[in-house]
C-alpha cells in the first residue's frame, strides 16, 4: 500500500493496483426520456390563439416598416436627376387587414381580421398640430400687448372686436 499525505499531514492508505480489474457492482442506468409536459387540447388552443395574434402584431409592424421605407425612398427620389421626370409614389396602399382571433364571452373563439390603419399616425400628427396652433392662439390672445402709446392694451377686447367686425 502506498501512503498518501493530505493537507492535514495524516497518512491515508490506498490500494494501488493497475492490473486488477475493478468489479462492477452497479449497471449503467439506461437513459430515460424526460416526461413531456402533457397539456390539454384547450391549452393548446389558447397557445395557438396567442401565437396567431402575436404573428399578426409582427406582420402589422412589418407593414408599417414597409411604409416607412417607401416614404423614405419617395423623399429621396423627389429630387429628380437631370432629364428625368419626378418619380411617382413607389408604393400604393389599399385597405389592409391581418388575421386576428377574438375570444367571445362564452369562451369560444372567432377567427376574423383586424384592419391596419396605415395613416393613423399622420392623422394624429395633424390633429396634434391643430391643437397646438389653437393653444398658441389662445395664449397670444391672453397676453397683454402694448399700444402705440406704450400702454398695455387688453387683447381680449381687441380680438373680440376683430371677430365681431369680421362676422
Amino acid at each position: 500500500m502506498k501512503k498518501i499525505q493530505d493537507t492535514d499531514k495524516k497518512p491515508i492508505l490506498r490500494k494501488v493496483s493497475l492490473l486488477q480489474p475493478k468489479s462492477v457492482t452497479t449497471a449503467i442506468v439506461p437513459l430515460r426520456p424526460q416526461k413531456e409536459k402533457i397539456i390539454s387540447e384547450g391549452e393548446r388552443l389558447i397557445a395557438q390563439v396567442e401565437r396567431i395574434n402575436q404573428m399578426a402584431g409582427e406582420l402589422e409592424a412589418a407593414i408599417f416598416e414597409l411604409k416607412a421605407i417607401a416614404n423614405t425612398l419617395n423623399t429621396q427620389k423627389s429630387y429628380p436627376v437631370l432629364n428625368q421626370e419626378p418619380c411617382k409614389n413607389i408604393c400604393q396602399y389599399f385597405t389592409v387587414s391581418v388575421p386576428w382571433v377574438k375570444r367571445k364571452p362564452d369562451d369560444s373563439f372567432i377567427l376574423t381580421t383586424r384592419r391596419v390603419d396605415l395613416f393613423r399616425a399622420e392623422r394624429e400628427a395633424t390633429q396634434l398640430a391643430q391643437q397646438l396652433r389653437q393653444q398658441t392662439k389662445k395664449r397670444l390672445a391672453l397676453q397683454p400687448t402694448k399700444n402705440k402709446n406704450g400702454a398695455e392694451a387688453d387683447t381680449k377686447c381687441l380680438f373680440k372686436k376683430v371677430l365681431v367686425n369680421k362676422s
